[in-house]
């Protein structure tokens, strides 16, 4: 909680003196990288951003550094970019005379003794060849000297020099933590940055923001650390996750609500949130931390409520899910509407979501809508249930492979791979209680897979016996279609009905994830009784549409 975050100028920077210790690997910034920086600089233009005339800036990722005893800073995290900056400051200060140079932060590094030495003399560098972090230094401050000179008839150098040094700045992160290797292996292990999360943590409970002698201000700190590992804890429960995200995976998922919570946000700066909260902090006021604080907690409490409450947890997570509307939008409406206007209001975004979509003409092809009626079918069919209290899995929807398939085989469709396997599981099925089933079968056990009309016509007798009750222009009709996770799907490849049935039923068993609607399809819930189990009949595609149709017909525009 002692940990001090500010964000410094280039130009501040100047007063410090680095020191970069063992554990951290030498410098090996290449010339592409140099020059991004260079480039972004450059491109980079203030512009006054509030009343008090203050202007925007460059924002550089943090330095996370340490104090040691000689009041020198160990560089933790971030010797990369402190290394370029420092080129780049040598650089301009060759346009002045000796007298008149700005003195420079120094840079002294553990494992190189003379490194100070060989920084202060860039344009006649020594050891260059000897030492491969002098090597990957020259190399940088060359891309820089190639850099300017090719700029050199069109680009104001002090217009650049006052961007870098006064309206560039890095995060500053400045740990009083004793192991510093510790806090070097958290930042490095697999490269993660520090997050704005992390950055804005050390904002909120930065100790300058309470009075150390005040015990109640103390107790508020400790209470705002608690509640933050209360809701990043409670956002780690992928099924909550994932009814109010995509597939969105973040380490620090309270990060989550101070994106939405972010009124400036800007695509091409990753720590744009942190800014945003760090010029709010900027008047340290306990009641500023206070009213940010309440405002997360906000957030939260409105996701939370909407989370456990079945009906609004089912219609925003499909809203959600088809990328109907923003969780910013919802969340505004919601704060502005009373609970019954915001219900109607879910109710006519799911409405609007199925615009001009008529059932009666939706086919295999237009896979967005199919996609999209699906989905709501098997959400609506869950919460229209009285005596099923299930949620539907977000969670396992976004992060799962869906296809759209084809309830009874597809003639078209014949496997390339696995005829005979295809073959052997078809003709365990066929009906052989008639002549036309047993000549069938016949065929079957005589057929040579290799021979490609003879499979091919087989194939296509196959299908059509167990597809014998459904006419060929219902193949592709909403009423032959279903939800499924595609390894099923594509581990069947065009199976006749009766398999996929068993392959389902055997994968339910198994705990996997089927979608209720697609589940009462092959467990022939939709058949009259006696159901005829092997087949996808007639019947049963008409009464299953129906279903479609009641079940949706509240939301439906086109009738």
């Amino acid at each position: 909680m002692e940990n001090i975050l500010e964000l410094k100028t280039i130009n501040e920077l100047q007063q410090y003196n680095f020191f970069i210790p063992s554990y951290q690997r030498g410098y090996r910034w290449s010339e592409k990288e140099v020059i991004e920086l260079l480039n972004d600089i450059s491109d980079f233009t203030p512009r006054i951003i509030d009343k008090d005339d203050q202007k925007s800036w460059y924002c550089l990722q943090p330095i996370v550094v340490k104090e040691r005893e000689d009041s020198s800073f160990e560089v933790i995290d971030g010797q990369q970019r402190l290394t370029t900056i420092y080129l780049i400051l040598y650089y301009l200060n060759q346009d002045f005379v000796e007298n008149r140079r700005d003195k420079l932060f120094s840079l002294d590094y553990e494992t190189r003794s003379n490194s100070k030495r060989f920084l202060q003399n860039l344009e006649n560098p020594e050891d260059e060849e000897h030492n491969i972090d002098f090597y990957y230094i020259s190399n940088a401050y060359k891309a820089i000297n190639l850099w300017f000179s090719k700029r050199e008839s069109y680009l104001d150098k002090g217009e650049f020099r006052s961007k870098f040094k006064f309206h560039s700045k890095v995060i500053w992160y400045l740990s009083t933590e004793n192991d510093a290797i510790a806090i070097f292996t958290r930042i490095n292990i697999g490269k993660i940055p520090l997050t704005n999360a992390e950055l804005i943590k050390a904002l909120f409970l930065n100790s300058s923001n309470f009075d150390k002698n005040n015990d109640k201000l103390r107790l508020r700190q400790l209470e705002i650390s608690t509640e933050w590992d209360f809701i990043e804890q409670s956002l780690q429960n992928d099924k909550f996750w994932y009814f109010l995200n995509e597939n969105k995976r973040q380490t620090n998922r309270i990060e989550f609500i101070f994106d939405l919570m972010n009124e400036e946000p800007d695509g091409n700066d990753n720590y744009s949130t942190f800014r945003f909260f760090n010029k709010k902090f900027l008047k340290k006021e306990e009641k500023i931390i206070e009213q940010n604080w309440k405002d997360v907690k906000n957030y939260y409490q409105k996701f939370n409520e909407w989370y456990n409450e079945r009906d609004l947890y089912h219609k925003i997570g499909y809203l959600i899910s088809i990328d109907a509307t923003r969780i910013k939008d919802l969340f505004k409406n919601s704060e502005n509407q009373t609970k019954n206007e915001f219900k109607q209001f879910l109710d006519d975004s799911i409405k609007q979501s199925l615009k001009n979509i008529n059932l009666n003409e939706l086919q295999y092809s237009d896979g967005k809508n199919v996609r999209k009626v699906l989905l709501l079918y098997n959400i609506l069919t869950m919460l229209n249930s009285e005596k099923d209290n299930s949620y539907f899995p977000f969670d396992i929807y976004k992060n799962e492979k869906w296809d759209i398939e084809h309830i009874t085989s597809v003639k078209d469709k014949i496997p390339d791979k696995n005829r005979e396997d295809w073959l052997n599981d078809a003709k365990t099925f066929i009906d052989n209680s008639k002549k036309e089933g047993k000549i069938l079968l016949k065929r079957a056990n005589k057929c040579s897979v290799k021979k490609e009309d003879e499979f091919k016509s087989l194939f296509q007798d196959i299908v059509a016996h167990f597809n014998s009750e459904l006419q060929d222009e219902d193949i592709n009709d909403i009423s032959n279609l279903t939800l499924l996770d595609s390894q099923t799907n594509r581990g069947y490849k065009n199976a006749v009905f009766p398999l996929k049935r068993k392959t389902i039923i055997n994968r339910d068993k198994q705990g996997i994830f089927i979608p209720i609607c697609t589940k009462n399809v092959f467990l022939k819930y939709f058949s009259e009784y006696p159901p005829k189990i092997s087949f996808w009949t007639q019947n049963d595609r008409e009464n299953y549409e129906k279903d479609l149709f009641n079940i949706l017909n509240g939301y439906l525009t086109s009738k």
